[in-house]
């Protein structure tokens, strides 16, 4: 059986823990191929809502298997309160929750380097959160890095010493070092050790080989989003891991061979937390209503996201290097009372036109030109069949199709798991 892959297509916070969970129920298995706790998956239902960070969207399902995958980097601290944060929902964990023993550990003190190192850029720092993500895959590429499967190991104290002298003599090479208490950090993250421990740890590679090979059916997720990507985002303002459907391969030993959907999912507008380039952007009271009304925030970090109209050349771009074959257009509600949608379809730069993502994206120079289309005053938060919504949100859907030229399988127009739309023309593929 082959794997589909779930991931987003702007800058993070596209909303794919809430479709993941949707489409939990049709698969077997979730598996987390890249990140780490940087990742602020939201989840609402019942009432409830929760942010995962490390573990799989598809938990709260039972009987279902989620996989941290071996392209993930694990904080042992965060872990553990994640861990702890679920006991309310009375899930078995030890049967459901499976960890490969190759993901990478974030240490004590590649958090302590992350900020020092954001720190000393001062206002050409990246827009770090600051998790110790980039040290650790820095570790990880450096081949000094601590695996969870070493923490089983008869060596494991020597593994861990060894590399915390290196950390500490790399902050040494840093004038202004942040305020840390380094026995309190070690305190929690070795009680995160040994919750760590407790889970079923994996040679995760060959587990999935053989469950897909037996007719599972697997659903590869991945965090941030896709113009964050390490080699094809809006370098150096990107996350340290592939963010890519190429991820998959790599963060869980899938072949290439056994992907079969490409689920990209996307806001109706724009958002993005830190620093970097953002051709869309908006400083007026369109982007404030944005902000206010989808609550843009980050669930990770709590910063304040930045927002604006969707921007299609980013868009298109990172279809092209997913081979997206589905979308899924997430906070759709968000634009009602919009009485013009903007839609950027085309870049200026020193007056050429450009319709692909250029090299230099960081240019302030960049001119975003737009379309326009009437808007909708209508509230379509709880409208649960797609002939119910407005005719001027359908003509904004036919609008983005036409231009895509990838279908919109999936629509959501709130935050709950009800408040999402199969389209009919889907619903047999879900």
């Amino acid at each position: 059986m082959k794997a589909d892959v779930l991931l987003g297509l702007q800058w993070g916070d596209e909303g794919k823990g809430k479709i993941v969970d949707v489409l939990t129920k049709s698969y077997n298995i979730i598996a987390r191929f890249q990140g780490g706790p940087n990742a602020g998956h939201t989840l609402e239902f019942n009432g409830n809502k929760h942010v995962l960070h490390t573990i799989p969207s598809g938990i709260f399902h039972k009987n279902k298997i989620n996989v941290i995958g071996n392209g993930v980097v694990i904080d042992p601290t965060i872990f553990e309160k994640e861990i702890k944060g679920l006991d309310k929902y009375s899930l078995e964990l030890n049967k459901t929750l499976l960890i490969s023993k190759k993901a990478h550990i974030i240490l004590p003190t590649h958090r302590i380097l992350d900020s020092a190192s954001e720190a000393s850029k001062g206002k050409f720092k990246i827009g770090s959160t600051l998790k110790g993500i980039g040290p650790a895959y820095m570790d990880k590429t450096g081949r000094n890095g601590i695996r969870v499967g070493d923490i089983i190991s008869s060596d494991w104290e020597k593994k861990y010493n060894s590399l915390l002298k290196k950390h500490l003599n790399l902050l040494k090479n840093y004038k202004n070092l942040p305020q840390y208490d380094l026995k309190k950090m070690e305190k929690s993250f070795f009680k995160g050790i040994e919750m760590l421990k407790k889970f079923n740890l994996i040679d995760s590679e060959q587990y999935l080989y053989e469950e897909s090979s037996k007719g599972k059916k697997i659903l590869a997720e991945g965090a941030q989003g896709s113009m964050l990507d390490i080699d094809f985002g809006t370098y150096p303002f990107v996350t340290s891991s592939t963010t890519t459907a190429a991820g998959a391969c790599t963060g869980l030993g899938l072949s290439p061979r056994k992907i079969k959907d490409v689920f990209g999912i996307f806001k109706a507008y724009t958002t993005r937390v830190g620093s970097g380039p953002f051709p869309t952007e908006l400083f007026d009271k369109n982007g404030e209503k944005m902000s206010q009304v989808g609550k843009e925030f980050g669930a990770t970090t709590g910063r304040a996201r930045r927002c604006g109209w969707i921007d299609l050349v980013a868009l298109k771009y990172s279809i092209q290097i997913n081979g997206v074959t589905k979308l899924m257009m997430m906070k759709s509600d968000v634009l009602s009372g919009f009485k013009k949608i903007k839609i950027c379809n085309r870049y200026k730069i020193k007056n050429k036109i450009f319709h692909h993502l250029p090299y230099d994206i960081n240019s302030n120079k960049i001119e975003p030109l737009y379309d326009e289309i009437d808007g909708w005053k209508e509230n379509i938060s709880n409208i649960i069949y797609e002939n119910k919504l407005p005719k001027n949100f359908i003509k904004y859907i036919k609008y983005l199709e036409e231009k895509l030229k990838v279908p919109i399988a999936i629509i959501s127009v709130g935050p709950d798991r009800k408040q999402t739309i199969i389209r009919e023309n889907f619903k047999t593929n879900f």
